[in-house]
């Protein structure tokens, strides 16, 4: 090689690694959120998925129902018992929900056991209004979070058809948070194919005509009544009775 040249080439071979090396690190790929790293919770958030496995293993896979969601899906139990009662109890429905959840806690027990033997003709998803309030947590990285949530159950449940919910109005008034979940759930329309995966917000049904939330209709504008359970049964009841091939249960 010509003398003057080498030098030339050395150089131009050292710009071609710091130039490949700079490119490799703006493409590097993206770091997990919180919203879509499956973590568990602690405390009573743990017991209560102890508990929720056992129910599962207890089931035998008779289920031909599962809500999985947080606490207002965990409120069946409570106000939404008598409800529960009539709708879902003949089918041999488990309710997956644990108060305070995130979309990445339910990610995490949904590997743990929580569907352990199920093979349920419909599950009912509701997840996403914890992940709302942190301002660390943006509409796309909630929206993630719940489709990592939606694309978890289709994995493990590849015969389970999914109704998944638009996240609940909540706070009494209008606010920037409700505004933040509504943006949410316009996009989580988008991941309904009309076959395995029905969406459906119902959320304007919990609302007054002038935009404020009822303490008959939600107890602390988060947490449903008897009458706020009995609402989402009724408003959900055609799509999910044929989803599983059934003849809807009456008001």
């Amino acid at each position: 090689m010509n003398s003057f040249l080498a030098p030339r080439a050395g150089l131009a071979a050292a710009i071609l690694t710091l130039a490949t090396a700079a490119f490799a690190q703006t493409n590097l790929a993206p770091a997990l959120h919180q919203c879509i790293n499956p973590v568990p919770r602690a405390g009573k958030g743990y017991d209560r998925y102890l508990l929720l496995n056992e129910r599962v293993k207890q089931n035998e896979g008779r289920a031909g129902v599962i809500f999985v969601g947080d606490s207002i899906t965990e409120g069946w139990e409570g106000n939404g018992k008598q409800v529960w009662a009539k709708y879902y109890a003949p089918r041999q429905a488990l309710n997956l929900g644990i108060g305070s959840d995130h979309t990445q806690h339910v990610l995490w027990r949904l590997e743990h056991g929580n569907l352990d033997g199920l093979k349920p003709k419909a599950a009912v998803v509701l997840i996403g209004v914890n992940n709302i309030p942190a301002d660390t947590n943006s509409p796309r990285q909630v929206l993630e979070g719940v489709t990592a949530v939606v694309n978890k159950l289709r994995e493990k449940l590849p015969d389970t058809k999914i109704l998944l919910l638009g996240i609940f109005p909540f706070r009494e008034d209008f606010c920037a948070q409700r505004g933040k979940a509504l943006q949410v759930n316009q996009a989580l329309r988008k991941l309904d194919d009309g076959q395995r995966v029905r969406f459906l917000d119902i959320g304007s049904q919990f609302i007054q005509p002038d935009g404020t939330i009822s303490k008959d209709m939600m107890r602390d504008y988060l947490h449903l009544s008897p009458a706020g359970y009995r609402l989402w049964a009724e408003a959900i009841e055609p799509e999910l009775a044929a989803m599983l091939g059934e003849k809807p249960v009456g008001p």
